[in-house]
């Protein structure tokens, strides 16, 4: 009878041991993993093995790879979680600044965003279609473009669209910033809710992949949408897009605190 099961190629289960040694302990966070030859020698294999289980362990973003300084545990990847609730949740002040608890709010001392470019009157398809929801024409319009970190760990690359008379001069130039929305809202005198919010899952183009650290095709969680005045009128889309395995989106459908009443059937 012939056997079906799959033999495990050595490096991964290589790659296997090593990780195993990581999470129990052995080998902990920022220490430097064994040399080559002494991987060799434990393991009895040759280079190229333990290059490939070295290469499998980075894409798993377990270790960082130094070039000519060794090989380096890396701290786990920091998970962030964006609360919304379509039911509560109206005034927008900023999600992923209220859920990162940045420094303006006296949380995460590790937290920044920084505006990386401001471009006034941009006319790609993206700057089309934030036209579009904004109802707004292209030259009237200037696009922020941020990056949010965590510590070392660039977690996210958003894009803001503005009607450029609103632009605060905080957000004019690329610098570091507490809070886009924040800063925009409280510059125009008005409060911000949102219109709508949609998620979605692309892979990094060569930009986003640049700016986030990652090869390009990584999978990226996208959230968009548009916030306006109370009135109805929109004010700003942002395009946000989070490396895809650092955060999650949790939609909660039942108010905080609420301890009784029907719930809403799930229509999946």
């Amino acid at each position: 009878m012939t056997s079906h099961r799959r033999t495990i190629p050595r490096y991964l289960q290589l790659a296997r041991l090593i990780q195993e040694r990581i999470d129990t302990g052995e080998f902990p966070v920022g220490s430097r993993l064994p040399s080559e030859p002494e991987l060799c020698s434990e393991f009895e294999v040759n280079r190229l093995t333990i290059r490939e289980a070295v290469a499998e362990l980075e894409r798993a973003a377990a270790i960082e790879i130094r070039r000519g300084i060794g090989t380096f545990v890396r701290p786990p990847v920091a998970r962030v979680s964006i609360a919304v609730d379509p039911r509560s949740q109206v005034v927008d002040i900023g999600s992923v600044h209220a859920s990162l608890a940045g420094p303006v709010d006296g949380g995460n001392p590790d937290f920044g965003e920084l505006i990386t470019a401001v471009r006034h009157g941009s006319a790609g398809a993206v700057d089309e279609e934030a036209a579009r929801h904004l109802g707004r024409t292209v030259d009237g319009l200037t696009r922020v473009e941020t990056v949010v970190s965590l510590g070392r760990e660039p977690w996210g690359v958003s894009s803001y669209w503005m009607p450029s008379a609103l632009l605060p001069g905080e957000l004019a130039t690329p610098g570091r910033t507490d809070n886009v929305v924040r800063a925009l809202a409280g510059s125009a005198g008005i409060v911000l809710e949102y219109d709508w919010r949609a998620f979605s899952a692309i892979g990094a183009d060569i930009g986003d992949a640049d700016a986030l650290g990652v090869p390009a095709g990584s999978p990226l969680l996208v959230r968009e949408g548009v916030s306006g005045t109370p009135a109805g009128e929109p004010v700003l889309y942002v395009r946000r897009r989070i490396h895809g395995e650092r955060a999650r989106f949790v939609l909660n459908f039942r108010q905080p605190g609420a301890t009784g009443g029907t719930a809403a059937p799930d229509a999946g």
